[in-house]
């Protein structure tokens, strides 16, 4: 069944640990954290201080790492390392990288992320041509018989999910809808129920 992983980019900061824990309590299974140094992208978000602040607060651990193929010179070395340290290593392709980009690494990850946006930056349009990666990584997936898992991240709403699920995705980075306005919890829940929905009517 697909997971809602909302990104705390867009969450109130300063009340970071409690917007979490809505989230959580609203049925999110991760927590979408985007660490930005300045460097990949134009913007500086937070770094591992504030993820172990936040584990603390929240009781939560840092085990899935992601990381851009666009940004890695060595991708295999760098996943390999990940791996290596316990955690789900996982590939992040931008909209304009093609799947092909990380054919090679496929067999040794646990998940990719497709951005839907460009990254950098919250509450962006939704680009729909990613849907098309989302289908080629499912039937990929299938001709390979690999195991891993299809995430999404940018322009995730109640209006874009259900493409999104009937694509093949299963893990829906959302922020602005889970944080933007209302409550978290209920945004989370409204969402996962959209979802499973959308995974049913599927099936």
């Amino acid at each position: 069944m697909p997971q809602i992983a909302p990104s705390i980019l867009s969450a109130d900061f300063s009340r970071l640990a409690a917007h979490a824990k809505q989230a959580i309590e609203g049925g999110a299974t991760l927590l979408h954290v985007d660490v930005m140094d300045g460097h990949f992208v134009p913007n500086i978000t937070i770094g591992p201080p504030v993820v172990a602040s936040l584990r603390k607060a929240i009781d939560v651990p840092a085990d899935w790492i992601s990381v851009h193929q666009e940004a890695c010179v060595h991708l295999h070395r760098v996943l390999e390392m990940i791996k290596q340290g316990g955690a789900r290593a996982g590939v992040v392709i931008n909209p304009a990288t093609p799947v092909g980009a990380i054919t090679e690494v496929l067999e040794m990850i646990d998940y990719v992320l497709v951005m839907s946006v460009n990254p950098g930056f919250g509450g962006q349009k939704f680009i729909h041509s990613s849907l098309e990666k989302v289908k080629k990584l499912v039937a990929i997936r299938e001709a390979l018989n690999l195991d891993f898992d299809i995430e999404i991240d940018g322009g995730v709403s109640l209006e874009t999910l259900p493409e999104i699920v009937r694509a093949g995705a299963e893990i829906l980075v959302a922020g602005n809808a889970v944080f933007g306005s209302g409550d978290a919890k209920l945004n989370t829940q409204r969402l996962l129920q959209a979802a499973n929905q959308a995974a049913m009517a599927k099936a």
